[in-house]
């Protein structure tokens, strides 16, 4: 099978192009049922399904994420604006983190700023990160660039044309995997500095 790695480079630049978040302001203002609340989630993120019977979000995902403390409780089954923010958090973290590594991760945001304690709302703060990643989606997409091709000079001593095409796009999958592993590395150890920190 002949692959075209040009076309999977211009596939994933083009994907990264549509890379957006749910504004605060496209969540009701209004408490929402569990249902209404996995109905909003799996609408907005319909496109980020890999594939099309993937759960984005079930009833047993939200008690489960209330029971090990990165949710608060819905009050009179009803769940706020600030949930379904928390939520959304959860959904990007579940891909890379334990449910533990979450739990730490959210709680001062859970402690201070769910509650509308801290300096600025959740609204805010979820805003804020969001658009300062946003900004990081260009120069993803040049580091991408540049290790596809890093790829393409890889394994040119194979004689076979398919193989070699084959090794090269291997290379290209390693080099990204490596870019993950790198980042979910120095994730896990600020989150176990933090957990020590707070054990102290």
């Amino acid at each position: 099978m002949k692959i075209d790695t040009n076309d999977i480079l211009n596939s994933i630049l083009k994907s990264l192009d549509h890379v957006d978040y749910i504004k605060p302001e496209e969540i009701p203002n209004i408490d929402l049922y569990m249902d209404q609340v996995t109905t909003f989630m799996d609408e907005h993120f319909t496109s980020t399904k890999r594939y099309s019977d993937d759960k984005v979000l079930t009833k047993t995902m939200i008690n489960n994420y209330t029971k090990n403390n990165l949710l608060p409780p819905s009050v009179k089954k009803k769940y706020s604006k600030e949930h379904v923010l928390l939520l959304i958090l959860i959904y990007y973290f579940k891909n890379i983190l334990s449910i533990k590594d979450i739990e730490t991760v959210l709680e001062p945001v859970r402690e201070k700023y769910f509650s509308g304690e801290g300096a600025i709302s959740l609204s805010d703060l979820y805003r804020e990160v969001c658009e300062m990643e946003k900004s990081r989606i260009e120069p993803m997409k040049a580091s991408v660039t540049e290790a596809f091709e890093k790829s393409l000079t890889a394994f040119e001593n194979v004689p076979d044309e398919e193989d070699r095409n084959e090794l090269k796009l291997f290379a290209f999958l390693c080099s990204l995997s490596f870019d993950v592993y790198l980042k979910k590395m120095m994730i896990e150890k600020i989150i176990d500095e933090l957990a020590l920190k707070d054990s102290e």
